[in-house]
């Protein structure tokens, strides 16, 4: 049984080491051919349009609530503490560093990783990449590098959104319910929030971006098996992002913690 676990154990990280060197490889592509003329910006355009106002009520919509649920949440032991004038802080941090990026990350690759993928792996079955490739058209220098560069600036653009409507969700409870004035809730957040906090998660979100795109297109360009390839690229796509979007998280979290407290 423990030699079973652990060849199962080192078959896993083998395949992950893998599949991340194939993210990698299409990734260093990607960022290359976006530099190299010539540059299609209308392309990029199309995708960061589909992108931002496409996820943007979905995402807000999925922020406000997850002010207010906080806000409640923490209204239970901070009332018991006669602390509650500290919820908005908590609010304010918690969604600009780790809960604005990571949902919003999570929402866009459910939503455009999966359609991608989708897209793409249509084109593949149907060799339109083939035929891309015959008439001497970079399959990664016009499909991937548009919805690369999509997703990296619109990623952030909606994750503000998100930190905005997000501390709104929370203002409405806080005011409402807790009995803060709106003057104080204001005045704790902008005490509370540092530079800092906003950046490192809008950091956090150009890696996601990235990995929603690179992981979607990977899929995408090497679906076989027709129709049933495509929706099975679509589900490991969607799954494969998620998972990559919680583990850089946690990287980026750690390093940013003993960056700025040491």
């Amino acid at each position: 049984m423990i030699g079973y676990l652990l060849t199962f154990f080192r078959s896993t990280i083998s395949r992950l080491i893998l599949y991340i060197g194939e993210l990698s490889i299409l990734g260093g592509q990607a960022v290359y051919l976006a530099c190299v003329p010539p540059f299609k910006w209308s392309r990029v355009l199309v995708q960061a349009q589909r992108i931002g106002p496409g996820s943007f009520f979905i995402s807000a919509l999925i922020a406000f609530f997850i002010g207010v649920i906080m806000a409640l949440q923490m209204a239970y032991q901070m009332t018991k503490l006669s602390a509650e004038i500290y919820i908005p802080n908590v609010i304010a941090v918690s969604l600009t560093r780790e809960l604005a990026p990571v949902l919003t990350a999570l929402i866009v690759a459910g939503r455009i990783g999966a359609g991608i993928t989708a897209e793409l792996g249509s084109m593949a079955v149907t060799e339109q990449i083939e035929a891309l490739k015959a008439f001497a058209v970079n399959p990664v220098k016009y499909l991937v590098v548009p919805r690369f560069l999509g997703l990296i600036l619109m990623l952030p653009v909606l994750t503000i959104f998100a930190d905005l409507i997000g501390i709104v969700g929370g203002f409405a409870i806080c005011t409402t319910k807790l009995y803060i004035s709106p003057a104080l809730y204001i005045t704790m957040i902008a005490d509370s929030l540092e530079i800092r906090d906003v950046v490192t998660g809008l950091l956090k979100t150009i890696s996601f971006g990235a990995i929603i795109a690179l992981v979607g297109c990977h899929h995408g360009l090497n679906v076989r098996s027709g129709a049933e390839g495509v929706g099975r690229a679509t589900t490991i796509s969607v799954v494969s992002s998620f998972i990559l979007i919680i583990m850089t998280d946690c990287l980026f979290t750690t390093l940013f913690y003993f960056i700025f407290n040491t």
